[in-house]
């Protein structure tokens, strides 16, 4: 007799979170289901969700230890590759443990990167480990906190649809979060004003009543002018500045130079159509701010994410249904990883390690004398460390630098020069090539956990078969690792249990009993009790700040950290396509899915592909002071004359072969993906 069974789980691609059935027969995935009872996305999905199951059961998917000798990997067997992972790492730790890292994975569940983190600091000794949220939101992390004394999204994906201004900035949401992006279809429907900024005239553009075509770099000006605009028509929300915010004056005088007929030569955006986004956004009485990476991935990423803040609190469009600043998480549980401390500057629940109490709180939570008040590396400052031999070991678990990561040949490079890495994935990724032992885990539907979405809902996934034969889930690895390693405090013997220990240590998910969370509307964090609901609107009557009120930061425009020049007339700008997901590695393997987009392109102005003298389809070679590649041009009008668009995913075309590393924001380390000059020229 056939078996057939439906499990509930939550989707392992974007920071959304949508729910639905996987669908099993005889223990092997088929397809999916709607779940409808899921309030993210009501039985919705867009192709990556529909398709997801695809992937699991290849027939590359990793099967064995591997371990490399004379430059070629040979199978191993788990004892033997653990054991010397055991003596490699045991070693580097008594020789210096700072010249050891960690990189955590945005794909993991909470539990296997509150793991992570826990092994770096608790069983080596270091505060070095980071993720990729340092390259996609690390920015909103710090500029949230400052503005608001918390780094995420201020409402729920529901909530968008009651707004009656939905401003998006820096983000194609219909393609890169295409059910939040039916929540904005769905604000339209009801009367809303969709306004727009977008360097391309995107699939969200073109749902807009204002589109602003703002030169890519150039948010700050965009931002500071509309606030210009809102004060000079006296359209600010004096009562929400009195009694809720302080530094407003401050603000006020830096965008007083920042009038619509002075800034258009920076955006790019004409003076009638950014007064009247400013007055429809200040007007509306329940404005909604959504970016992403699109204000996040330049030097000036924090005070970008700043600025937005700025907007909202001077016009009071906070801490009410159909408001917020939005920001759009772009993997499945990129805020979770951040929430479990997967960075290092703070422990799970945004805990400073620069604070002596906390580093004493989680010592005695971890049964340890003492932890480290210092920051450790981030990504990129990794790869600067070890490219200067500073860094012997790393442990790498679900992520691929080697296509995430600017400046590919710098990542190269520097991967290759440290001594011992270790890399834990589910298939032999651009990055686990590079590897002296790479591990095989369990893919999302052969485990349990728990993701963290971008609105801060924290939903279960379950296993809905088991491991592949030789494979094992990333939390059961981890704890084995850090057992070997002599630590007598991973005592796990499920995701729940870790998950009981994250609670006690992370004021934020206190409060998330199994019971509770074990529904389809699961539970938005700060949720600090058990008889606490949870908190699908954060500030309400106050903010999360030391005094409760939110902090306006004034802040000038800066240019990028290159410039077009004669050499490089272009600027590139990147990002993601809707069938396709961060560096391919899943999506590639999914049939349907690749079938779309089987590689990549470059988009160019029509005048630009005229004075270049290239056709629609045509390969061109694109370069920066990095490096360049071939690819086939794609000629459209929905993009500015002077900016090209490369979509990350494709290995064989690598956009990050082209971006810098060199500029850096100073507060989040965020490199500029956003703004590259560059050349495109006909292929000999």
């Amino acid at each position: 007799m056939v078996e057939m069974k439906y499990v509930p789980t939550t989707c392992p691609y974007c920071g959304t979170g949508c729910g639905f059935n996987l669908v099993t027969v005889d223990g092997h995935l088929v397809g999916t289901e709607p779940w409808k009872r899921n309030p993210v996305n009501e039985g919705k999905l867009c192709p990556k969700g529909n398709f997801s199951y695809e992937f699991v059961e290849r027939d590359d998917r990793l099967r064995t230890p591997l371990i490399k000798e004379n430059g070629e990997f040979r199978e191993a067997t788990w004892d033997e590759a653990l054991e010397l992972i055991t003596e490699k790492f045991s070693a580097y730790r008594d020789d210096d443990p700072d010249k050891i890292a960690f990189l955590s994975s945005a794909r993991c569940t909470n539990e296997e990167n509150y793991l992570v983190q826990k092994i770096a600091r608790q069983v080596i000794g270091t505060q070095n480990v980071d993720h990729c949220a340092r390259l996609c939101h690390g920015p909103t992390v710090a500029g949230l906190a400052k503005s608001f004394g918390s780094g995420a999204m201020t409402n729920s994906i529901k909530d968008i649809s009651e707004a009656e201004c939905v401003f998006v900035i820096g983000s194609n949401t219909l393609e890169q979060h295409p059910l939040i992006g039916r929540r904005i279809i769905n604000a339209k429907e009801n009367g809303a004003k969709i306004i727009v900024a977008d360097p391309r005239y995107n699939h969200t553009a073109k749902l807009a009543d204002i589109y602003l075509p703002l030169t890519s770099g150039s948010n700050i000006a965009l931002l500071n002018t509309m606030m210009n605009v809102i004060i000079e028509e006296n359209l600010i929300d004096e009562e929400f500045i009195n009694n809720r915010t302080t530094g407003f004056e401050e603000v006020k005088k830096i965008v007083a130079d920042y009038t619509p007929e002075k800034t258009e030569e920076i955006t790019g955006v004409s003076p009638e159509l950014v007064r009247e986004a400013a007055r429809i956004y200040a007007t509306s009485g329940a404005s909604s701010l959504i970016y992403s990476m699109g204000i996040t991935q330049f030097s000036t990423g924090t005070n970008n994410v700043m600025s937005t803040a700025n907007l909202a609190m001077m016009t009071g469009n906070l801490g009410r249904p159909g408001t917020g600043v939005n920001p759009l998480r772009g993997q499945n549980n990129v805020q979770g990883a951040c929430d479990m401390g997967a960075m290092p500057m703070s422990y799970p629940g945004y805990q400073t390690v620069l604070d002596e109490n906390n580093g004493k709180k989680f010592a005695e939570a971890w049964n340890m004398d003492e932890l480290k008040t210092e920051v450790g590396y981030t990504v990129v400052e990794l790869m600067n460390a070890a490219h200067e031999g500073k860094i012997n070991a790393l442990y790498i678990m679900g992520e691929n630098p080697m296509l995430s990561d600017p400046d590919i040949q710098h990542v190269k490079e520097s991967i290759e020069t440290i001594d011992f890495v270790v890399v834990q994935d589910i298939f032999l990724t651009e990055t686990a090539e590079l590897a002296d032992v790479v591990l095989p885990a369990t893919s999302w539907a052969e485990k349990d956990g728990t993701f963290t979405s971008t609105e801060r809902r924290v939903q279960y996934i379950r296993k809905a078969i088991e491991p592949l034969d030789g494979v094992r889930p990333d939390w059961e690895i981890l704890c084995d690792v850090a057992k070997r390693l002599g630590s007598t405090e991973f005592e796990f013997n499920s995701p729940q249990d870790v998950f009981e220990e994250i609670r006690t240590v992370t004021p934020q998910y206190a409060g998330m009993n199994k019971e509770r969370l074990d529904t389809p509307e699961a539970l938005h964090w700060p949720c600090p009790s058990e008889d606490h609901p949870g908190t699908p609107i954060l500030h309400g009557e106050k903010f999360s700040t030391a005094d409760g009120l939110g902090i306006f930061s004034p802040i000038e425009y800066q240019k990028p950290g290159e410039e077009p020049d004669e050499e490089y007339p272009l600027i590139l700008t990147t990002g993601r396509l809707i069938f396709h997901w961060h560096t391919g590695s899943m999506t590639r393997r999914s049939s349907t899915l690749d079938k779309e987009v089987p590689t990549g392109f470059v988009e160019i102005n029509p005048a630009d592909a005229k004075e270049i003298g290239i056709i629609n389809g045509e390969f061109v070679k694109v370069a920066t002071r990095r490096g360049e590649i071939e690819i086939a041009a794609r000629i459209t009008e929905d993009i500015k004359k002077g900016i090209i668009f490369i979509p990350f995913h494709f290995a064989e075309c690598a956009a990050n072969v082209l971006t810098s590393s060199e500029h850096l924001d100073p507060v989040a380390k965020m490199p500029e993906f956003k703004v590259s000059a560059a050349s495109v020229k006909k292929m000999e």
